[in-house]
């Protein structure tokens, strides 16, 4: 997480909610939807690919984690705020994190196959000015994702 915490009482100006199957292929979906969206606050390019990067880490955790062999629900919130401030809550009501300290540290990963590298969180986290993660076993998971554009 970076020093700088993001100042979550910015007023709300624009708000969009897509809600979609945790199916491998919405990934891209999510990822080009949430880009529309926040053009409208015309970030450069940097900025957009580093939201898509991100919001693509958070989906595909879902789509992979949290229901594992079977299909679910990926919420995705998004909220343009006063200051250029994007935050985007992506949540699934999936198996949960045990330990999310733990599941946040570079290269952890629960994959007994050796598929997934481990470093989902940490990407979100160096594409966004801040990362927030909160979770309950059997509950699901919410992964907030904070970026302010410059003017």
């Amino acid at each position: 997480m970076k020093n700088n915490r993001v100042d979550f009482s910015a007023a709300v100006e624009n708000e969009m909610k897509l809600i979609l199957p945790s199916l491998s292929v919405n990934e891209g979906m999510a990822r080009a939807a949430v880009a529309a969206f926040c053009a409208q606050l015309n970030p450069t390019a940097v900025e957009l690919a580093d939201i898509k990067c991100a919001v693509s880490e958070a989906v595909t955790n879902c789509i992979v984690h949290a229901y594992r062999e079977e299909v679910g629900e990926i919420t995705i919130e998004v909220k343009l705020c006063e200051g250029r401030l994007v935050c985007i809550d992506i949540r699934d009501r999936g198996c949960g994190i045990e330990n999310v300290k733990q599941a946040r540290e570079p290269l952890f990963t629960t994959d007994a196959a050796g598929e997934r590298s481990g470093m989902g969180f940490t990407v979100m986290e160096s594409f966004c000015d801040e990362l927030r993660v909160s979770s309950r076993k059997d509950r699901g998971t919410t992964v907030t994702l904070l970026k302010r554009l410059h003017k």
